[in-house]
């Protein structure tokens, strides 16, 4: 059975709904979402499936529908406000959906195969799609999930500090992930983070969570309750959001599941600050001239 590319792309619906065209990196106009797909395909997946509020749905399937044809199977995946499905009799009023990890329990009913989870706006290059298709193929279970490590110096702006999730590793597995927010290079290229005690220095090999991580269908009901229980617990904060790390680390803890982290040298490209977008322009441009993307990705 092929795995299934679930990507996050509810938030970014809003600019394909302006029927604005997203922002193109590639020579054609070609989207980030557009290369991890290409990727997945060539990696081996089976299906993609799109996770996008309900309204941009004939926007969203009139953009990638004649591309994929033939190529691969498509689905969508609605993410919306309303509780009951999940048992929850109550309408909480937010401006935003409940985050990640609510996002992939949307897909409860759709996704019945092992599958990895990615961000719509990432870019995450091709070794990363072939060592988690080979995991979700070989190696994956319904206690045994996968999380792919990126160096850390490999996903860093040159533009300002970011936000990363750090992975704590023994034995090859994530045994804890610590959000950072301010990480940053320093002037000699080492790599350092900064919070209320002041700034502690990361080793450039130090690998970080890039929200790309591979489960079994068995993560909606062991993900289910702890959504209904954020949702008691937070219910008056409309800012909350049900992450995918907050799950990984309670099913870490619990000893439910393991979760190994699949090391790949590959950078990273994400636009984070707008002097971020040409950098990433010219890493896709370079990767066309040595031809790993053809120069018209779907032609």
């Amino acid at each position: 059975m092929k795995p299934t590319l679930l990507i996050l792309a509810a938030g970014m619906a809003s600019r394909y709904g302006s029927m604005k065209q997203v922002d193109g990196f590639g020579p054609n106009g070609e989207t980030i979402i557009d290369y991890s797909i290409y990727d997945a395909i060539k990696a081996g997946f089976g299906k993609v499936s799109f996770i996008i509020r309900e309204e941009f749905a004939d926007n969203f399937k009139a953009i990638f529908e004649p591309k994929l044809k033939g190529r691969i199977e498509t689905d969508y995946v609605f993410q919306s406000f309303d509780l009951k499905p999940f048992g929850i009799d109550k309408t909480i009023e937010r401006a935003k959906p409940w985050g990640t990890a609510h996002a992939v329990l949307a897909a409860r009913n759709q996704i019945n195969e092992p599958f990895c989870v990615i961000n719509a706006d990432d870019f995450y290059g091709y070794d990363s799609f072939e060592k988690m298709a080979k995991f979700l193929t070989t190696e994956v279970s319904d206690d045994t999930y996968s999380i792919i490590g990126y160096q850390i110096d490999r996903t860093l702006s040159d533009y300002g500090s970011v936000s990363r999730g750090v992975c704590q590793v023994e034995e090859g597995n994530m045994v804890a992930i610590n959000e950072r927010t301010e990480v940053y290079f320093k002037e000699d290229g080492s790599v350092a983070y900064k919070d209320a005690t002041g700034e502690h220095p990361l080793p450039n090999e130090t690998r970080v969570s890039m929200n790309f991580w591979g489960f079994t269908p068995a993560i909606f009901k062991q993900s289910e309750e702890m959504f209904r229980t954020f949702v008691a617990a937070n219910e008056n904060n409309p800012k909350s959001e049900f992450f995918i790390p907050l799950v990984a680390d309670e099913l870490i803890k619990a000893g439910t599941a393991s979760f190994k982290v699949i090391p790949t040298g590959a950078k990273w490209f994400g636009v984070t600050y707008k002097e971020d977008k040409p950098i990433v322009q010219k890493c896709i441009s370079e990767l066309v001239a040595n031809g790993t993307y053809p120069t018209n990705l779907w032609d």
